[in-house]
Order: structure tokens, then C-alpha cells, then sequence
């Protein structure tokens, strides 16, 4: 489920590319039909996939605003962890933020 959030956020899959069926998915990462069912009702439920009956499943054409919502979102959750293991490593609000910047610069990818 996180593989395909992830892709799809990215912009690795696209509005209407088509998902690998759910027993094939299943198959292929040997995990029971039942998990893999869930993993696609739940990407349903955030609007990412939709499902088309004997059709199967899509990526929805969610629009961008929505798409940059949720990474920004994923974002935030990942620069509260950093925040929490800078404070646990007692630097400050402006070492963190010099850090940073060395590493923006260097523009790691």
C-alpha cells in the first residue's frame, strides 16, 4: 500500500494507470488476496485508486492540489521526526537549520 502511495504522490504512476489485478499483486509479493484487498480498498478510501467492476483498478485523476496536499502532509510528518531526534541530540533550532541548508546546497536527490 505504501509502494503505491508512494507512486502515485510521486508522480511515478499517473491519473488512469492500471494496478496489477489483486491476486496478481498478491502472487507477486506472496501475501494473501485478503491483504491485498484491503491495501486497494484503503488506497480507494484516500481517493488515490479507483476500482472499476471487470475492469480493475486505476489510479484515480485525483486532482494535483490534492496530490500536493498529501505529500506536503508526508513532508511534515517526516521534519517532526527530524525535529524530535535534533532535540534528543541537543542541537539547536539553528543547527538544524544550518545543516540543512549544507545539505540543500549540495542539493542531495
Amino acid at each position: 500500500m505504501n509502494q503505491i502511495r508512494q507512486s502515485i504522490l510521486s508522480g511515478e504512476l499517473s491519473a488512469g494507470d492500471s494496478l496489477p489485478s489483486i491476486r496478481q499483486l498478491a502472487k507477486d509479493l506472496q501475501v494473501s488476496v485478503i491483504t491485498t484487498k484491503r491495501a486497494y480498498e484503503e488506497l480507494e478510501k484516500e481517493e488515490l485508486i479507483d476500482t472499476v467492476v471487470g475492469k480493475g483498478c486505476f489510479v484515480s485523476g485525483v486532482n494535483k492540489d490534492f496530490i500536493r496536499e498529501q505529500r506536503m502532509k508526508r513532508l511534515e510528518e517526516k521534519m517532526m521526526q527530524i525535529i524530535q531526534e535534533s532535540k534528543e541530540l541537543s542541537m539547536s533550532k539553528q543547527d538544524v537549520i544550518e545543516h540543512l541548508t549544507l545539505m540543500f546546497e549540495e542539493d542531495y536527490s
